[in-house]
């Protein structure tokens, strides 16, 4: 289907101020959605409270607003200057919240205005969590669902049958806000008090328990004539019971068969065409029990979200700019791959590396928040690496947080890790509580000796990612020994594998007791140097026009 000649005027809604969970990747993705529309001959009208974006510069949009995003406000821009159309989808939860309440208040019918991308019914079965449930029901999927309150007299009766610990996700939020786990009775009624202030529609979800299961997220994006691809799965590095914006994410999945990526896959497409999501991006989270794997629903949102930003990162797959034109009309076999130019974008992208994206933490800033991780979201931004192998994206992913690492490493400071002693016992205490210290106090654990098995049984992370763990220091072993003697002494076939694992110079130099320079000189020295490679969408099954490249 060619664009729609009916809309001449489109109305953007952007994520309005920084705050912690929605912020640059919303930005992202309004930006290439107005570059997109523009591309398409439509005027663009946008809406934005933060000047301190992309996407608000004066060149970008027709129109630019840079006022509240408050439904009032949008009213008055609605009126100014009657767009035919609301994209909502660009803009994160915020986006979504002042949609909705304009086509309830009547707002679009009044000024016939229509909403691109998912319409209202949409919306309000993916954000509204007992609709949700209700949805995956009539599919036959189940869900993590125990039950819906709207007040602490039902809470406390549903939580009966649920038990504890008990999970309170609100309605209507971003980022986990208001929710989290609460342990006890005290617990349940303060966290659902708040959950309950927080939810815009004062409700909010009682879930069964499925803390320790394992976390997974399939980025999924259908146009107007129901092609469905799934341009990337995510895996959670730590289980259920960590929110995966302050969880270590994998991409593609590591641990998962074929079997159940498939049964994944197949609950995706079913759930996207339930929903009724129109045309555009959205993602969709599960869980999996690592015992029987069973798969369960935990929910989805109808919208580019900060998964979508890391998935178009990591496959080159622009899922914003996608998602605008189908929005306007067009279908995913009509649109072009802009990395290839050849094939078309209903190409399913395949990935020939791995992308570990790692949470930036900056709790010295919040002195007064609890630094234990759970369901509402705390990190302040993120890091992602592109690596041959899991080992070096972690690797690199590290070093790109900028606190001080050059690897992998525990560092100078005696307490980074928060943890004093070296004792078994102390160390699967702390690593039973997630926090930002935890990758490095598993690299404690397991320079004391403790089993990939003791440190699965504590924390829930699967042990093919302890594993992976455990051969970076049998690396950093094989370097002692090779280098123990004379550094110009070693092979170079050993030095080329440490660099392709994603040991850092200064790691090599801290390990063999020499300096940066010395094995930086010894590497040229044998003509080791960084080699680029593309980021293609298409694992090198076509040529590349124009790609971007990862060392």
């Amino acid at each position: 289907m060619p664009r729609r000649d009916d809309l001449e005027s489109i109305l953007i809604l952007g994520s309005g101020p920084i705050v912690i969970g929605q912020a640059c990747e919303f930005d992202y993705s309004g930006t290439q959605a107005v570059r997109a529309l523009k591309e398409e001959g439509y005027r663009v009208i946008l809406v934005n409270s933060n000047p301190a974006t992309i996407m608000t510069d004066p060149d970008l949009a027709d129109r630019t607003y840079i006022e509240p995003l408050t439904p009032e406000w949008v009213e008055k821009v609605i009126e100014a200057e009657k767009p035919d159309a609301i994209l909502p989808t660009m803009g994160g939860q915020t986006a979504l919240n002042i949609a909705m309440s304009l086509s309830e208040n009547g707002v679009l019918e009044k000024h016939g205005v229509e909403l691109l991308g998912a319409n209202a019914r949409s919306i309000e079965m993916a954000e509204d969590r007992e609709e949700f449930a209700k949805a995956m029901e009539r599919i036959g999927l189940k869900v993590t669902t125990g039950g819906f309150a709207k007040t602490l007299e039902q809470a406390l009766e549903i939580v009966e049958e649920t038990g504890y610990p008990s999970i309170i996700r609100p309605s209507y939020t971003l980022g986990g806000t208001g929710g989290g786990i609460a342990y006890n009775r005290e617990e349940f009624e303060a966290q659902v008090r708040k959950g309950l202030d927080a939810s815009p529609i004062t409700e909010v979800l009682v879930d069964r328990s499925v803390l320790g299961w394992k976390e997974y997220e399939l980025e999924v994006v259908r146009d107007g004539a129901d092609n469905v691809i799934i341009v990337c799965s995510v895996e959670n590095f730590d289980p259920m019971g960590v929110h995966t914006g302050d969880s270590i994410t994998v991409a593609p999945a590591q641990t998962l068969s074929d079997v159940e990526y498939q049964e994944m896959r197949d609950a995706s497409l079913a759930i996207v065409r339930e929903i009724g999501v129109e045309a555009g991006g959205c993602n969709i989270q599960f869980a999996v029990n690592p015992e029987d794997g069973e798969i369960l629903v935990v929910e989805m949102n109808p919208r580019t979200s900060r998964s979508s930003a890391l998935a178009s990162k990591a496959t080159g797959f622009p899922i914003a700019r996608v998602g605008a034109k189908l929005a306007v009309g067009y279908t995913l076999d009509e649109l072009p791959n802009d990395i290839t130019k050849t094939t078309p974008a209903s190409f399913e992208p395949v990935l020939d590396y791995v992308v570990v994206k790692f949470p930036r933490f900056a709790f010295e800033k919040f002195a007064e928040v609890n630094p234990v991780l759970g369901v509402q979201m705390k990190a302040v931004g993120e890091t992602m690496a592109i690596g041959r192998n899991f080992r070096a994206a972690w690797q690199k992913g590290l070093r790109g947080l900028e606190i001080d690492r050059s690897g992998w490493v525990i560092g100078e400071r005696l307490k980074d890790d928060g943890l004093e002693a070296d004792d078994p016992a102390s160390l699967l205490a702390a690593l039973r509580r997630p926090t930002a210290d935890r990758p490095f106090q598993l690299r404690r654990a397991l320079e004391a000796g403790l089993t990939i098995g003791d440190l699965h049984e504590a924390t829930g992370i699967d042990p093919w990612f302890l594993d992976q763990l455990a051969r970076i220091l049998e690396l950093e072993a094989e370097w002692r020994e090779a280098a123990s003697g004379r550094l110009d002494a070693v092979d170079p076939v050993v030095l080329r594998r440490m660099k392709r694992e994603g040991f850092s110079d200064i790691q090599l130099a801290a390990i063999a007791g020499s300096t940066e320079d010395a094995v930086r000189e010894l590497r040229w020295s044998h003509g080791i140097h960084p080699t680029y490679t593309a980021v293609d969408t298409c694992a090198g099954e076509s040529p590349a026009a124009t790609p971007y490249y990862y060392s």
